[in-house]
């Protein structure tokens, strides 16, 4: 039996002005009690439409303007070209009208590949996901906690978080809405402690991706941002929504990188075919050749072995560099045919960034836990003496 698609608002479907006229309402229940709002900006089709939207409703009076209104980018390093490009130029559009647009960036030892190649975390995965967390939450939370810090005062966090998404975010959303006594109709309100730094309302939950489309499409670039970009990239009706899974390039963690497809069908993008390569890199990198395996002689404070005793675990120093000519290889290919057709250069990895990823491989640097003395994930290890390790090495072989 195929599952309903039940929105949170009811069987009759929204129209645009209906969605509009619902998020100013939102915005005056939730948002006049903070004197500074902040946008938490990916780039994305949803941020940028909150950003953009919010910053329409503020210059046509619809919205009282609050004392600060920030937009904050998290620049993971890891999004795709056209879509950089349109966030940065949206910023740049908001900061001229009196926004405070700050772009936020993770650690240099954060970083994606220099976490990856130097020190030697494999390719996130579902399951293990490192790289959300390092690369978007912590520089957001870091970029809030200094606002909160300078202001005294508790921020709004606005989202761009919509039903429909995703059926796992679909059951989030409906379990905040019964836990926190939120009213179908008037958006996802989370209410933190007062010691937080921030409460958080997601003002457009309720918009379809067609809404969301027609914005950027038609009515944003008529008040004077350059949003086409980004619904191009991510396509236009709801059959298309799965270019939504992901905003990095060659993301791992989807199963398949449609926007990727989309993105590289058009004659403007098509020189950065080359990043298609990415995805089966991270694969390959994750496979047992390339990375170490704990024998199983390690032991717990208690005496017993870890439940994950003969697990797989970090790149090894060869896998390393071996990646790390891959990228640049991929990257002075996809920059050579940009210097051709006079399109954009690319940078996955800067001078910096290289830099940093053989000094700590020159350190001889390694994930918590791992020294660099354990055998390749593909090499038979030796029968233990000890019945359990025995049967570990068993359940592993299998």
């Amino acid at each position: 039996m195929k599952a309903r698609n039940v929105s949170l608002w009811g069987e009759e479907r929204l129209t645009l002005e209906q969605a509009m006229a619902l998020t100013i309402e939102t915005m005056q229940a939730h948002a006049s009690a903070y004197p500074h709002w902040v946008v938490a900006f990916s780039g994305g089709k949803d941020s940028t439409t909150v950003a953009t939207f919010l910053m329409h409703l503020i210059e046509t009076g619809r919205l009282q303007a609050p004392r600060q209104f920030s937009v904050i980018f998290a620049d993971t390093g890891m999004e795709a070209p056209p879509l950089l490009f349109a966030a940065l130029e949206t910023l740049k559009t908001l900061a001229a009208r009196g926004v405070q647009a700050q772009v936020v960036r993770p650690a240099l030892d954060e970083r994606f590949f220099v976490y990856m190649l130097g020190r030697g975390v494999p390719p996130p995965r579902n399951g293990f996901r490192w790289c959300t967390r390092l690369l978007k939450v912590k520089p957001m939370d870091l970029a809030l906690s200094g606002i909160h810090e300078a202001s005294g005062e508790k921020l709004l966090l606005l989202t761009g978080v919509r039903e429909g998404e995703s059926a796992a975010r679909d059951k989030r959303i409906a379990l905040s809405c019964s836990k926190d006594d939120t009213e179908c109709g008037q958006g996802y309100f989370h209410l933190n402690p007062s010691q937080a730094v921030d409460d958080v309302l997601a003002p457009i939950l309720h918009w379809r991706v067609c809404h969301v489309w027609d914005w950027l499409t038609f009515f944003a670039p008529r008040y004077g941002f350059q949003t086409a970009t980004v619904a191009q990239i991510y396509g236009g009706d709801e059959a298309q929504e799965s270019y939504a899974r992901t905003g990095c390039i060659g993301c791992n963690l989807v199963s398949e990188d449609n926007m990727l497809a989309r993105m590289l069908a058009l004659p403007e993008w098509s020189y950065l075919a080359p990043l298609e390569r990415l995805r089966p890199l991270y694969a390959e990198l994750r496979e047992p050749r390339h990375r170490l395996r704990q024998d199983g002689s390690q032991r717990l404070k208690d005496g017993s072995f870890p439940r994950h005793a003969m697990r797989m675990g970090p790149l090894t120093m060869a896998a390393r560099h071996y990646g790390l000519a891959q990228i640049k290889a991929l990257q002075q290919e996809v920059n050579q045919r940009a210097r051709r057709e006079g399109r954009p250069p690319i940078s996955l990895i800067s001078e910096e960034e290289e830099r940093r990823i053989l000094e700590l491989i020159e350190a001889n640097t390694w994930p918590q836990g791992w020294t660099g003395s354990e055998p390749r994930a593909d090499l038979t290890i030796p029968h233990a003496v000890s019945k359990d390790l025995f049967v570990l090495q068993t359940r592993w072989l299998e």
